[in-house]
């Protein structure tokens, strides 16, 4: 059997693997990238770019159909199917991107390296042989280095049978032929409190979210939490909270759901469809992974070093990328691993892997933005701190776009340092307003360092500006007129609670 030999071969076309690939044609390297479904994986298809989609439309669409702005448009209907054909073509335009890359670096140059896709399920024969497995036939090609970036899937709960029609994950979202008159979620993590977002925005669906504990998003601090909560509420959805899911009876007409509480009552809710968002596993199945040598964790990820690499970097050619390598699942995460496996590969690494500093955004209603430390993780290490809070209301951009529920809240060390720690924003733009605080987090400034910084009126930004000032008692505004929108408090080690 004829092997073609690569430079880099990468397994999966997701944001890991495609980022990997495309950084080593800009040192000459030829690539190979093998993909067993869809170009880009689930940060283009059934995940990132396609649920995004969804909720752009759903968020304009609520818009449309506001009357509380002056304005009464008429005759505003949802079409599921139009819906789906411009989420698709959104996921289509991505993958003609992608593809019209991979073909423009078909061949090496002087200036750059070579890309080549080809589709199948890839195997280990060995530490340099991958076996490729189409419909059509088998194939082996060896390369140099390899990386795995095959991904994720959604998890299942057990005796719960997806069918993708009726009971569906994120994958099946797309299978659905209308919007269903009343549907319930499974898992109230981000994903469940996206898709709740989104199907509640069209007016269309009566949606239960299924929350086993007390707050949704439960990692995120109670404020946070709550303010999720009760937009999700008034945007329609309904909530059972401790509740956990015993069984799902199909029958012929529709769905019975069983909910046992936590207080002892049980709860049956008929439903149309079923919605499992309990997270996400890693794509790791029958790789032949035994043959080079590689397990996984307990938790079924992939153990990797400070470089990415499976085993020591000297003696190891084997990296992995993206949500199988147990770092938080998101999109920049993986892109991040991809390029920097190809740098500390090829002698252009500039700097170490950090992952304490990534931003993660929520598209809920309003969409919500994190980075850093939260409340939670400062009193689980023992870091004393100041937090001040500032309300969208206050800020006047916010109150001209009529968009005022939201804050800013930020954390800032109480050592005689004052560096930032974190930030959570909530509102129009707060994905915006998190990429400026991330950077100061990691240059490790002060509130001294960025007092000085402008922001231009009208904007929401100001948002940052004056909670920033709430901490030195300067802000435009003062807690003490306005108690329930501004709040300032603190916390150390010494006084729990």
């Amino acid at each position: 059997m004829t092997q073609k030999k690569y430079d880099l071969i990468v397994i999966g076309s997701g944001p890991a693997g495609f980022s990997a690939a495309t950084r080593a044609i800009d040192f000459k390297k030829s690539v190979c990238i093998v993909e067993a479904n869809h170009l880009g994986g689930a940060g283009i298809m059934n995940g990132a770019l396609t649920s995004k989609a969804m909720w752009e439309l759903s968020k304009d669409f609520d818009i449309a159909s506001s009357v509380s702005r002056g304005y009464r448009a008429s005759g505003i209907i949802a079409n599921y199917k139009q819906v789906q054909k411009t989420i698709v073509q959104a996921a289509k335009q991505k993958q003609l991107q992608m593809l019209s890359q991979i073909e423009t670096f078909s061949e090496a140059t002087d200036t750059h390296g070579s890309l080549c896709l080809k589709y199948g399920w890839a195997r280990f024969i060995d530490s340099h042989t991958i076996e490729i497995k189409r419909k059509d036939g088998i194939e082996q090609i060896k390369g140099d280095n390899i990386i795995i970036a095959t991904g994720s899937r959604p998890r299942e709960i057990p005796d719960i049978e997806i069918d993708q029609e009726r009971i569906i994950d994120s994958e099946g979202i797309m299978n659905l032929k209308e919007f269903p008159e009343r549907m319930i979620i499974i898992g109230s993590g981000i994903i469940g409190c996206e898709y709740a977002t989104i199907f509640s925005n069209y007016k269309q669906t009566e949606v239960h979210l299924l929350d086993r504990q007390h707050k949704v998003i439960p990692y995120e601090d109670d404020d946070v939490s709550e303010f999720v909560s009760k937009s999700l509420e008034n945007n329609g959805v309904i909530i059972h909270h401790t509740a956990n899911l015993r069984t799902i009876r199909k029958r012929s007409d529709c769905l019975e759901v069983v909910l046992d509480y936590q207080d002892g009552h049980s709860t049956v809710i008929e439903v149309d469809v079923a919605v499992v968002a309990v997270g996400r596993i890693p794509n790791l199945d029958n790789m032949g992974l035994e043959n080079v040598n590689i397990q996984t964790t307990e938790r079924g990820y992939l153990d990797i070093n400070d470089v990415c690499a499976t085993d020591n970097f000297q003696s190891c050619n084997i990296f992995a990328a993206g949500d199988v390598s147990g770092h938080a699942q998101l999109y920049s995460v993986g892109e991040l691993q991809g390029r920097f496996i190809v740098e500390a590969l090829y002698g252009n690494q500039d700097y170490p892997l950090d992952y304490s500093n990534m931003s993660t955004l929520m598209f809920f209603k309003p969409e919500v933005a994190a980075v850093g430390l939260n409340e939670k993780a400062c009193k689980s290490k023992g870091i004393p701190y100041k937090v001040a809070t500032y309300s969208n209301s206050l800020i006047n951009r916010a109150v001209a776009m009529r968009a005022m529920d939201g804050f800013v809240k930020i954390i800032v060390s109480d050592d005689g340092e004052n560096r930032i720690l974190g930030m959570r924003a909530a509102g129009p733009q707060a994905s915006t307003l998190i990429t400026s605080i991330a950077y100061q987090i990691t240059q490790k400034n002060t509130l001294k360092d960025i007092r000085k910084n402008v922001h231009p009126h009208p904007s929401i930004s100001e948002g940052v500006q004056e909670c920033l000032r709430v901490f030195e008692g300067k802000s435009i505004y003062k807690p003490q007129a306005f108690p329930d929108l501004i709040k300032l408090k603190s916390w150390k080690p010494e006084i729990q609670g």
